[in-house]
């Protein structure tokens, strides 16, 4: 955990402040909405200057390395810079629900976690939060926070921004999600996707490097990828799995999902009206193999 540095040498605090100063004209996600947030202005995540979250609980459904046997502290942070329209969790990511808190309630519902023995604490669209993130984060460190901290985001980062998460964040959890950026737009309003993702997750990856275990089987730093099979090939797998190997490596961690269903606005839409057929999911499997990506979970 290198953020006991951070915060010895005063970097954390350093980096608080430059963070906070980032929403009085927004940057910190590739829409620049340039809205005060400091002042009430909303951008397209919707979020403003305290942090908000749907929940803080114990998940025991994410990979192994994550979940572990004792679970993931998940806080789900409210809001979104994307707005997919087959999001299963539209209500917290496009409608708003969920609770606004401070920091210093962050930084509680933190330790709580620690508390219950979790181990680590997962970070859920987390993107549009960094500053109150790295506030809460300063608070919890002297009051005995040590777990690993997860970055579970949608890969739509800018280097940046990521730049202050440097030393701070464990293990990187970001999506790929596509492989074309006009795909993106029209289905998650998230223009420039895969020019922007791409070197985001390459840049996760000089931060963290891949994927290290501990003796449990542990995730203690790294990244790991996911990657959400979509009907009709809209996803664009092979290009994304074969971008990868070529990039960053066949080391590299991935998790190939396949539980999409129709939800939110997908229901009775072309293609993303239906779920993934067995062939479909194969199909990436079989690209998995072809670019000698062995590291990782599939599903059955």
């Amino acid at each position: 955990m290198n953020y006991l540095t951070l915060y010895q040498s005063g970097e954390l605090l350093k980096r608080v402040r430059t963070a906070y100063a980032r929403l009085a004209a927004c940057d910190l996600c590739p829409h620049d909405c340039g809205v005060n947030r400091l002042q009430g202005e909303r951008g397209i995540c919707g979020a403003g200057a305290h942090p908000a979250i749907a929940s803080a609980n114990v998940h025991n459904g994410e990979e192994p390395p994550i979940s572990g046997s004792r679970g993931s502290g998940t806080i789900f942070l409210t809001g979104c810079s994307l707005k997919c329209r087959f999001c299963q969790n539209f209500p917290i990511s496009q409608m708003g629900n969920g609770e606004v808190i401070t920091t210093k309630v962050l930084a509680d519902r933190i330790l709580k976690l620690q508390q219950r023995g979790v181990h680590n604490i997962n970070l859920v669209t987390p993107t549009h939060y960094v500053p109150q993130i790295l506030a809460a984060l300063y608070l919890a460190i002297p009051q005995g926070f040590r777990l690993p901290l997860v970055w579970n985001s949608s890969g739509y980062e800018k280097v940046d921004t990521l730049a202050l998460l440097d030393g701070v964040v464990d293990v990187f959890l970001p999506d790929m999600k596509y492989a074309d950026n006009g795909t993106a737009e029209r289905i998650s309003s998230a223009p420039g996707y895969a020019d922007i993702n791409r070197p985001a997750v390459a840049e996760m990856l000089r931060q963290v490097g891949h994927l290290k275990l501990d003796d449990e089987g542990l995730a203690v730093k790294g990244l790991i990828i996911r990657h959400l099979v979509l009907p009709g090939g809209l996803a664009e797998t092979r290009k994304t799995l074969s971008w990868i190997a070529g990039n960053l490596g066949t080391a590299t961690h991935i998790s190939l999902m396949r539980q999409y269903f129709p939800a939110h606005q997908a229901v009775g839409m072309p293609v993303l009206g239906r779920k993934l057929t067995d062939d479909e999911y194969d199909e990436a499997l079989e690209a998995l193999e072809e670019f000698d990506l062995d590291n990782g979970w599939v599903q059955d």
